[in-house]
Order: C-alpha cells, then structure tokens, then sequence
C-alpha cells in the first residue's frame, strides 16, 4: 500500500498514477476540501492514464485517512507532496519518520530543497529520500531520486527500483545537486523568457512558439546534448565545439534572474491569459504529450 500525503496538484497527481499502477492508495491531506479535491484530479486524469493503457479494470482502492498517523500506519511507500515550506517539510519528515515502519521508504516531492536540509529534525533520516517528479506525475515519466547526507543508499536503490518498476523514468544521482537537474535546465530558460519579455525582445507568444515550434520538437527525442552533437555534422560533438565555441564567449545570455517588477508581472499574466479554461488547457495538454509519447516510441522502435 502507498500513502500520498499531501493531495494538491503533485500529490493528488501521483495518487491518480499510482491507483492506475494498481496499487492501493491511502490519502492525507490537512486541508478541509481535500477529499474532494483529490478525487476530481484523479478522475480528471483518468482518461489520460486509459489512454496510456491503464484501464478502470486494473485500478487500485482509494482512501482518504482522518489523520497522519492513520495514512501510513500500514504503507509501504510514502510519497510526501506537501507545499514548498521548508520549515513545514522538516516537521512532516520528522512526522512521517517517526510514524512509519523501519522498512518504509518516505520520499519527497520537494521541488527544490535537499534532503539533508528537510531530514535535520528526524530521528532516523536513513529512510528519507528525494523522489522529484514533474507536473503532471500521472503523466510524465522522470522523477529524479537523490538522498541526503544520512540516507541509506539502499534506499535511494529502493525508491529508485520501485519507480522504475511502475513505469518511471529515473535518474538516480550519487550526490545531491542544488536545485536538481531538470529544473536548472529549465529554470535557465525560463529566466531568458523573463528577461526577454522585460526588454521588450520578445512577445510571451513568440517565446512559447520558439519552443514548440523549434528545439521543442526534438528534445523528446535527443534531449539538448545529443541534438548539438547532430548540429556538428558527422562530426558531431567535437566539431559542434570547435566550430561554435566561440560563440559561447558572446553576450546573449541574461543568466541572472531579473527583477520582478509589476510590469514584467503584468506582461506575463497578460501574454499567457485566454478564454479556455484550465481543464481544457490540461485536457490538450494530456492529449499532446500522449501522442508525442506515442511518436517518440515508434520511432524507436523504428
């Protein structure tokens, strides 16, 4: 049995993943709407995960728990998803640690913080490890699993074996890294989207369309690495950098993040605002990355 603590977007998110794997789920969440709240993104994501070929009949049970203690009493797995708190983290890990088996494996959402700063006030740190995934879990495979300072590396193997087993994509690092791996990538980029919209380079619109019309299309197949090494010809990687190296010399780059000003507010706000409404937005989205899922595995599989 699995227990989700914490029932927003993420957690809710992994419930709705975790019931489509066929594993029972046990719910908590401090909020007073939480049940409800929980079982609308479930049942929101459920046509997408039949869609990925994981239908109604192979479901799991979901519960929702009165308390803390009741969630994990019998878990096997936690997946924490509380808010992004430091201070809330440490004393729900401290929690969980404490309230659960010797051999429960409690892992992290967190987005952001180490596992060693979030672990300092439990007991036993041992069992506490990081398994980050990306909106939305029920629907996109990399959840990147790292320890702290005091967690065991078998359980970093064991988080990292039982993601892989229902069907996650890991990347399992051997030291933590600030701020992980996919959010520096992605947090570069969005800082350039920033700048270039204070500046008045860009639009919001010419930004998104940059991507989804441009590289976008290529790193669910290549990744940014690989698709430089293709730039550089049969040369590949080597010749990419000998030939363009200079160019990272020059001034493009506004890596630095810029100020947040209500104007830059009010400029992104207004370039991404539009008269659908979010489910319709989430409903596209679960459409789209299916199919580029489903593309992308063809063409693997060639």
């Amino acid at each position: 049995m699995i227990a989700c603590i914490g029932a927003g977007v993420i957690g809710g998110g992994w419930a709705a993943y975790f019931l489509a794997q066929g594993h029972d789920v046990v719910a908590w969440d401090p909020g007073p709407d939480a049940e409800a709240r929980l079982r609308r993104i479930v049942e929101a994501a459920r046509p997408a995960l039949n869609s990925l070929g994981l239908p109604d009949d192979g479901w799991g049970s979901l519960t929702v728990a009165g308390s803390l203690a009741a969630a994990v009493q019998d878990a096997d797995f936690v997946q924490e998803s509380a808010p992004e708190d430091l201070e809330l983290k440490r004393s729900l890990l401290a929690d969980l640690a404490a309230a659960t088996g010797p051999d429960t494996i409690v892992a992290s959402s967190t987005s952001g913080f180490p596992m060693t700063d979030m672990a300092v006030r439990a007991v036993d740190a041992s069992r506490l490890v990081v398994g980050h995934p990306f909106n939305p879990p029920y629907l996109i495979p990399l959840v990147e699993v790292v320890g702290g300072e005091a967690t065991a590396p078998a359980v970093v193997k064991g988080a990292a074996d039982f993601y892989r087993s229902i069907g996650k994509s890991v990347i399992e690092m051997d030291h933590e890294v600030p701020g992980f791996v996919a959010n520096r990538l992605q947090e570069a980029l969005w800082r350039e989207a920033l700048h270039m919209v204070a500046n008045g380079d860009a639009t919001v619109e010419q930004i998104d369309a940059s991507i989804t019309e441009g590289p976008g299309l290529r790193w669910p197949v290549h990744g940014p690495c690989r698709t430089f090494h293709l730039a550089g010809g049969e040369g590949g990687m080597a010749h990419m950098l000998d030939h363009f190296g200079p160019s990272l010399q020059a001034p493009w780059t506004r890596l630095g993040a810029p100020s947040l000003t209500p104007e830059l507010r009010d400029a992104m706000v207004d370039g991404t605002a539009t008269d659908r409404s979010f489910a319709e937005l989430v409903a596209e989205r679960d459409r789209a990355v299916i199919a580029i899922r489903r593309a992308v595995e063809d063409a693997r599989r060639g």
